[in-house]
Protein backbone atom coordinates (compact mmCIF):
# COMPACT_ATOMS: atom_id res chain seq x y z
CA UNK A 1 0.00 0.00 0.00
CA UNK A 2 1.08 3.53 -0.72
CA UNK A 3 -0.41 5.90 1.81
CA UNK A 4 -0.70 9.68 1.94
CA UNK A 5 -1.45 11.00 5.43
CA UNK A 6 -2.64 14.52 6.24
CA UNK A 7 -2.25 15.78 9.79
CA UNK A 8 -1.50 18.68 12.11
CA UNK A 9 1.07 17.35 14.61
CA UNK A 10 4.29 19.25 13.92
CA UNK A 11 6.20 17.19 16.50
CA UNK A 12 6.63 14.68 13.71
CA UNK A 13 9.52 16.91 12.55
CA UNK A 14 11.23 16.64 15.95
CA UNK A 15 13.89 13.96 16.09
CA UNK A 16 13.34 11.62 19.03
CA UNK A 17 9.75 12.71 19.72
CA UNK A 18 7.02 10.17 20.52
CA UNK A 19 5.08 11.35 17.46
CA UNK A 20 8.06 10.65 15.22
CA UNK A 21 8.51 7.22 16.80
CA UNK A 22 4.87 6.39 15.98
CA UNK A 23 5.44 7.59 12.41
CA UNK A 24 8.26 5.07 12.01
CA UNK A 25 5.93 2.33 13.25
CA UNK A 26 3.18 3.31 10.83
CA UNK A 27 5.73 3.44 8.04
CA UNK A 28 6.37 -0.23 8.62
CA UNK A 29 2.78 -0.95 7.61
CA UNK A 30 3.05 0.61 4.14
CA UNK A 31 5.24 0.33 1.07
CA UNK A 32 5.44 4.12 1.09
CA UNK A 33 4.10 6.64 3.60
CA UNK A 34 3.90 10.27 2.51
CA UNK A 35 2.87 12.74 5.23
CA UNK A 36 1.60 16.28 4.62
CA UNK A 37 1.62 18.35 7.82
CA UNK A 38 -0.31 21.59 8.29
CA UNK A 39 2.35 24.12 9.30
CA UNK A 40 3.04 27.82 8.86
CA UNK A 41 6.03 29.01 6.85
CA UNK A 42 7.39 30.88 9.89
CA UNK A 43 8.13 27.57 11.64
CA UNK A 44 10.83 26.87 9.08
CA UNK A 45 10.12 23.18 8.44
CA UNK A 46 11.53 21.55 5.31
CA UNK A 47 10.66 18.47 3.29
CA UNK A 48 12.35 15.48 4.84
CA UNK A 49 13.01 11.83 4.11
CA UNK A 50 12.68 10.11 7.48
CA UNK A 51 13.46 6.61 6.20
CA UNK A 52 13.66 5.02 2.75
CA UNK A 53 9.86 4.81 2.60
CA UNK A 54 8.68 7.71 4.82
CA UNK A 55 8.51 11.28 3.50
CA UNK A 56 7.42 14.50 5.25
CA UNK A 57 6.03 17.63 3.57
CA UNK A 58 5.14 20.78 5.55
CA UNK A 59 2.48 22.98 3.95
CA UNK A 60 4.50 26.13 4.77
CA UNK A 61 1.44 28.32 4.44
CA UNK A 62 1.54 31.98 5.45
CA UNK A 63 -1.58 31.59 7.65
CA UNK A 64 -3.83 28.76 8.81
CA UNK A 65 -6.26 29.66 6.03
CA UNK A 66 -3.64 28.45 3.58
CA UNK A 67 -3.30 24.96 5.05
CA UNK A 68 -5.81 23.26 2.77
CA UNK A 69 -4.73 24.89 -0.53
CA UNK A 70 -1.04 24.38 0.30
CA UNK A 71 -1.71 20.72 1.13
CA UNK A 72 -3.27 20.39 -2.32
CA UNK A 73 -0.20 22.06 -3.85
CA UNK A 74 2.01 19.49 -2.09
CA UNK A 75 -0.17 16.68 -3.44
CA UNK A 76 -0.06 18.06 -6.99
CA UNK A 77 3.74 18.15 -6.78
CA UNK A 78 3.72 14.46 -5.82
CA UNK A 79 1.40 13.70 -8.72
CA UNK A 80 3.70 15.48 -11.17
CA UNK A 81 6.58 13.37 -9.86
CA UNK A 82 4.59 10.25 -10.70
CA UNK A 83 4.02 9.12 -7.09
CA UNK A 84 1.00 6.77 -6.94
CA UNK A 85 -1.25 6.82 -3.86
CA UNK A 86 -3.72 4.09 -2.90
CA UNK A 87 -5.24 5.59 0.26
CA UNK A 88 -5.40 9.16 1.57
CA UNK A 89 -5.82 9.08 5.37
CA UNK A 90 -6.67 12.18 7.39
CA UNK A 91 -6.23 12.85 11.11
CA UNK A 92 -9.61 14.55 11.46
CA UNK A 93 -12.87 15.01 9.51
CA UNK A 94 -12.45 18.79 9.43
CA UNK A 95 -9.77 20.81 7.63
CA UNK A 96 -7.53 17.75 7.20
CA UNK A 97 -10.53 15.79 5.99
CA UNK A 98 -11.45 18.45 3.44
CA UNK A 99 -7.92 18.50 2.08
CA UNK A 100 -7.90 14.71 2.01
CA UNK A 101 -11.19 14.54 0.14
CA UNK A 102 -9.89 16.82 -2.63
CA UNK A 103 -6.48 15.15 -2.76
CA UNK A 104 -8.04 11.67 -2.96
CA UNK A 105 -9.82 12.86 -6.11
CA UNK A 106 -6.54 14.09 -7.57
CA UNK A 107 -4.98 10.63 -7.11
CA UNK A 108 -8.21 8.69 -7.67
CA UNK A 109 -7.43 7.13 -4.32
CA UNK A 110 -9.63 5.93 -1.48
CA UNK A 111 -10.38 8.30 1.42
CA UNK A 112 -9.79 7.13 5.00
CA UNK A 113 -10.86 9.44 7.84
CA UNK A 114 -9.79 9.13 11.46
CA UNK A 115 -12.00 10.59 14.19
CA UNK A 116 -10.61 11.08 17.68
CA UNK A 117 -13.31 13.24 19.24
CA UNK A 118 -17.09 13.03 19.55
CA UNK A 119 -17.75 15.50 16.76
CA UNK A 120 -21.50 14.90 16.85
CA UNK A 121 -21.80 15.77 20.54
CA UNK A 122 -23.93 18.91 20.99
CA UNK A 123 -21.27 20.20 23.38
CA UNK A 124 -18.73 20.15 20.55
CA UNK A 125 -20.89 22.24 18.21
CA UNK A 126 -21.93 24.68 20.93
CA UNK A 127 -18.34 25.44 21.88
CA UNK A 128 -17.67 27.81 18.96
CA UNK A 129 -18.78 28.97 15.52
CA UNK A 130 -15.73 27.23 14.06
CA UNK A 131 -16.87 23.93 15.56
CA UNK A 132 -20.34 24.36 14.08
CA UNK A 133 -18.72 24.79 10.66
CA UNK A 134 -16.55 21.73 11.33
CA UNK A 135 -19.63 19.63 12.08
CA UNK A 136 -21.06 20.57 8.69
CA UNK A 137 -17.79 19.63 6.99
CA UNK A 138 -17.73 16.31 8.86
CA UNK A 139 -21.32 15.49 7.88
CA UNK A 140 -20.41 16.12 4.24
CA UNK A 141 -17.19 14.09 4.28
CA UNK A 142 -18.02 11.08 6.44
CA UNK A 143 -20.55 9.45 4.07
CA UNK A 144 -18.05 9.89 1.22
CA UNK A 145 -15.18 8.07 2.93
CA UNK A 146 -14.23 4.52 1.96
CA UNK A 147 -13.19 3.83 5.54
CA UNK A 148 -13.48 5.51 8.91
CA UNK A 149 -11.49 4.76 12.04
CA UNK A 150 -12.98 5.91 15.34
CA UNK A 151 -11.53 5.44 18.82
CA UNK A 152 -14.68 4.41 20.71
CA UNK A 153 -18.05 2.74 20.30
CA UNK A 154 -19.65 6.00 21.44
CA UNK A 155 -18.34 7.84 18.38
CA UNK A 156 -19.44 5.04 16.04
CA UNK A 157 -22.97 5.16 17.43
CA UNK A 158 -23.16 8.95 17.21
CA UNK A 159 -21.98 8.89 13.58
CA UNK A 160 -24.58 6.31 12.60
CA UNK A 161 -27.33 8.36 14.24
CA UNK A 162 -26.18 11.71 12.82
CA UNK A 163 -25.10 10.69 9.32
CA UNK A 164 -27.96 8.77 7.73
CA UNK A 165 -26.04 7.98 4.54
CA UNK A 166 -23.08 6.39 6.28
CA UNK A 167 -22.24 2.71 5.79
CA UNK A 168 -21.84 1.29 9.31
CA UNK A 169 -19.65 -1.50 7.94
CA UNK A 170 -17.07 1.12 6.95
CA UNK A 171 -16.57 2.30 10.54
CA UNK A 172 -13.79 0.51 12.42
CA UNK A 173 -13.43 1.00 16.17
CA UNK A 174 -9.76 1.02 17.11
CA UNK A 175 -8.91 2.78 20.38
CA UNK A 176 -5.72 4.70 21.01
CA UNK A 177 -2.93 2.32 21.99
CA UNK A 178 -1.88 2.49 25.63
CA UNK A 179 0.95 0.31 26.91
CA UNK A 180 -0.88 -0.81 30.05
CA UNK A 181 1.83 -3.29 31.02
CA UNK A 182 4.49 -0.58 30.98
CA UNK A 183 2.36 1.59 33.27
CA UNK A 184 1.67 -1.31 35.62
CA UNK A 185 5.39 -2.03 35.93
CA UNK A 186 6.50 1.59 36.38
CA UNK A 187 7.98 2.40 39.81
CA UNK A 188 6.53 5.12 42.02
CA UNK A 189 9.08 7.93 41.79
CA UNK A 190 6.78 10.58 43.26
CA UNK A 191 4.25 9.69 45.96
CA UNK A 192 1.57 12.38 46.07
CA UNK A 193 0.73 11.62 49.70
CA UNK A 194 4.37 12.15 50.63
CA UNK A 195 4.61 15.28 48.50
CA UNK A 196 1.38 16.71 49.95
CA UNK A 197 1.12 15.29 53.50
CA UNK A 198 -1.56 17.87 54.36
CA UNK A 199 -4.08 15.82 52.36
CA UNK A 200 -5.62 12.60 53.65
CA UNK A 201 -7.42 12.10 50.30
CA UNK A 202 -6.08 13.09 46.89
CA UNK A 203 -8.08 13.38 43.68
CA UNK A 204 -5.97 13.73 40.55
CA UNK A 205 -6.67 15.40 37.22
CA UNK A 206 -4.30 15.48 34.23
CA UNK A 207 -5.49 17.45 31.25
CA UNK A 208 -5.06 20.30 28.84
CA UNK A 209 -6.63 23.41 30.35
CA UNK A 210 -9.20 24.03 27.64
CA UNK A 211 -12.93 24.71 27.64
CA UNK A 212 -14.07 21.26 26.59
CA UNK A 213 -12.30 19.71 29.60
CA UNK A 214 -14.64 21.70 31.89
CA UNK A 215 -12.23 21.66 34.83
CA UNK A 216 -14.19 24.45 36.60
CA UNK A 217 -16.85 21.94 37.68
CA UNK A 218 -14.17 19.97 39.55
CA UNK A 219 -13.22 23.15 41.41
CA UNK A 220 -16.90 23.89 42.09
CA UNK A 221 -17.34 20.34 43.43
CA UNK A 222 -14.28 20.62 45.67
CA UNK A 223 -15.72 23.79 47.21
CA UNK A 224 -18.62 21.61 48.36
CA UNK A 225 -16.53 18.56 49.34
CA UNK A 226 -14.10 20.40 51.64
CA UNK A 227 -16.94 21.67 53.83
CA UNK A 228 -17.16 18.18 55.28
CA UNK A 229 -13.69 16.91 54.35
CA UNK A 230 -11.25 19.81 54.87
CA UNK A 231 -8.19 17.59 54.29
CA UNK A 232 -9.30 16.49 50.83
CA UNK A 233 -7.02 17.69 48.05
CA UNK A 234 -7.21 18.05 44.27
CA UNK A 235 -4.00 17.95 42.24
CA UNK A 236 -4.47 19.30 38.71
CA UNK A 237 -1.64 18.56 36.27
CA UNK A 238 -1.44 20.32 32.93
CA UNK A 239 -1.40 23.64 31.13
CA UNK A 240 -3.38 25.57 28.55
CA UNK A 241 -5.30 28.74 27.76
CA UNK A 242 -7.72 28.37 30.69
CA UNK A 243 -4.99 28.17 33.34
CA UNK A 244 -5.34 31.66 34.78
CA UNK A 245 -9.13 31.42 34.89
CA UNK A 246 -8.90 28.15 36.80
CA UNK A 247 -6.45 29.55 39.33
CA UNK A 248 -8.64 32.63 39.78
CA UNK A 249 -11.68 30.41 40.40
CA UNK A 250 -9.79 28.43 43.04
CA UNK A 251 -8.76 31.71 44.66
CA UNK A 252 -12.34 32.99 44.72
CA UNK A 253 -13.41 29.84 46.54
CA UNK A 254 -10.46 30.20 48.97
CA UNK A 255 -9.35 26.74 47.89
CA UNK A 256 -5.63 27.35 47.34
CA UNK A 257 -4.90 25.19 50.40
CA UNK A 258 -6.90 22.32 48.87
CA UNK A 259 -6.17 22.62 45.15
CA UNK A 260 -2.67 22.33 43.69
CA UNK A 261 -1.78 23.17 40.08
CA UNK A 262 1.26 21.43 38.64
CA UNK A 263 2.86 21.62 35.18
CA UNK A 264 2.76 18.57 32.94
CA UNK A 265 5.02 15.71 34.01
CA UNK A 266 6.43 12.65 32.28
CA UNK A 267 5.96 10.73 35.54
CA UNK A 268 2.16 10.52 35.47
CA UNK A 269 2.35 6.81 36.29
CA UNK A 270 3.58 7.70 39.79
CA UNK A 271 0.78 10.21 40.20
CA UNK A 272 -1.86 7.69 39.14
CA UNK A 273 -0.46 5.07 41.51
CA UNK A 274 -0.36 7.35 44.54
CA UNK A 275 -3.65 9.20 44.05
CA UNK A 276 -6.89 7.92 45.59
CA UNK A 277 -9.04 8.61 42.54
CA UNK A 278 -8.63 10.08 39.05
CA UNK A 279 -11.16 12.63 37.84
CA UNK A 280 -12.19 13.56 34.30
CA UNK A 281 -14.85 16.25 33.80
CA UNK A 282 -14.92 16.75 30.01
CA UNK A 283 -17.99 17.94 28.13
CA UNK A 284 -17.05 15.49 25.35
CA UNK A 285 -14.26 13.04 24.61
CA UNK A 286 -13.54 10.67 21.79
CA UNK A 287 -11.75 8.21 24.02
CA UNK A 288 -10.04 9.26 27.25
CA UNK A 289 -6.46 8.04 27.23
CA UNK A 290 -5.78 9.20 30.79
CA UNK A 291 -8.67 7.04 32.00
CA UNK A 292 -6.99 3.93 30.60
CA UNK A 293 -3.65 4.97 32.06
CA UNK A 294 -5.16 5.57 35.51
CA UNK A 295 -6.95 2.21 35.53
CA UNK A 296 -3.76 0.46 34.38
CA UNK A 297 -1.95 2.05 37.33
CA UNK A 298 -4.61 0.80 39.75
CA UNK A 299 -6.37 4.13 40.25
CA UNK A 300 -10.18 4.07 39.98
CA UNK A 301 -11.87 6.97 38.23
CA UNK A 302 -14.75 9.38 38.46
CA UNK A 303 -15.70 10.65 35.03
CA UNK A 304 -18.46 12.38 33.13
CA UNK A 305 -20.54 10.32 30.71
CA UNK A 306 -18.22 10.77 27.73
CA UNK A 307 -15.74 8.74 25.70
CA UNK A 308 -15.30 5.23 27.08
CA UNK A 309 -17.76 5.67 29.95
CA UNK A 310 -20.03 2.65 29.92
CA UNK A 311 -17.69 0.64 27.66
CA UNK A 312 -14.45 0.42 29.63
CA UNK A 313 -15.60 2.18 32.80
CA UNK A 314 -18.46 0.40 34.51
CA UNK A 315 -20.37 2.58 36.96
CA UNK A 316 -19.93 1.36 40.53
CA UNK A 317 -17.26 -1.20 39.59
CA UNK A 318 -14.03 0.34 38.31
CA UNK A 319 -15.33 3.90 38.44
CA UNK A 320 -18.23 6.26 38.88
CA UNK A 321 -19.95 7.98 35.95
CA UNK A 322 -21.73 11.31 36.43
CA UNK A 323 -23.76 13.44 34.00
CA UNK A 324 -21.85 16.04 31.98
CA UNK A 325 -21.69 19.40 33.77
CA UNK A 326 -23.40 18.14 36.97
CA UNK A 327 -21.46 19.71 39.86
CA UNK A 328 -23.60 18.18 42.59
CA UNK A 329 -23.32 14.68 41.14
CA UNK A 330 -19.55 15.07 40.94
CA UNK A 331 -19.32 16.33 44.52
CA UNK A 332 -21.46 13.42 45.72
CA UNK A 333 -19.28 10.95 43.81
CA UNK A 334 -16.14 12.36 45.45
CA UNK A 335 -17.74 12.21 48.90
CA UNK A 336 -18.87 8.61 48.33
CA UNK A 337 -15.29 7.57 47.55
CA UNK A 338 -13.84 9.54 50.47
CA UNK A 339 -16.38 8.06 52.87
CA UNK A 340 -15.97 4.61 51.29
CA UNK A 341 -19.64 4.38 50.42
CA UNK A 342 -18.44 3.44 46.94
CA UNK A 343 -15.70 0.82 46.93
CA UNK A 344 -14.09 0.82 43.50
CA UNK A 345 -11.56 -1.61 42.05
CA UNK A 346 -9.48 -0.38 39.14
CA UNK A 347 -9.66 -2.95 36.38
CA UNK A 348 -9.22 -2.94 32.61
CA UNK A 349 -10.52 -5.34 29.98
CA UNK A 350 -7.89 -7.26 28.06
CA UNK A 351 -5.78 -4.85 26.02
CA UNK A 352 -4.34 -5.40 22.55
CA UNK A 353 -0.61 -6.02 22.30
CA UNK A 354 1.34 -3.56 20.19
CA UNK A 355 1.64 -6.13 17.40
CA UNK A 356 -2.11 -6.80 17.40
CA UNK A 357 -2.83 -3.07 17.44
CA UNK A 358 -0.57 -2.34 14.48
CA UNK A 359 -2.08 -5.21 12.51
CA UNK A 360 -5.59 -3.83 13.08
CA UNK A 361 -4.38 -0.34 12.15
CA UNK A 362 -3.10 -1.62 8.82
CA UNK A 363 -6.42 -3.38 8.27
CA UNK A 364 -8.28 -0.06 8.47
CA UNK A 365 -6.22 1.13 5.48
CA UNK A 366 -6.53 -2.14 3.58
CA UNK A 367 -10.31 -2.21 4.01
CA UNK A 368 -10.54 1.07 2.09
CA UNK A 369 -8.96 -0.56 -0.94
CA UNK A 370 -11.16 -3.65 -0.81
CA UNK A 371 -14.47 -1.92 0.00
CA UNK A 372 -17.11 -1.58 -2.69
CA UNK A 373 -17.30 2.08 -3.75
Amino acid sequence: MKILSIGTDRKVFVEGSAVRARLLEYGGLADELHVIVFAKRALGFCEETVSPNIFLYPTNAWTRFGYVPHAIICALALRRRGVPIDVVTTQDPFECGLAGFLIARIFRARLHIQIHTDVMSPYFANESTLNRVRVLIAKFLIPRASGIRVVSERIKKSLIISCSKIHASRIAVLPIFVDAQKIKGAPIKTDLHVKYPQFDFIALMASRFTKEKNIPIAIDAMADVVKKHPKAGLVIVGSGPEEQKLKLLATRYSLLSNIVFEPWTDDLASYYKSADVFVLTSNYEGYGRTIIEAEAAGCPVIMTDVGIAGDVIKNGENGLIVPVGDVQALAEALRSVIEKKAVLHAELPTQLTKEEYMAQYATTWQSCITCVA
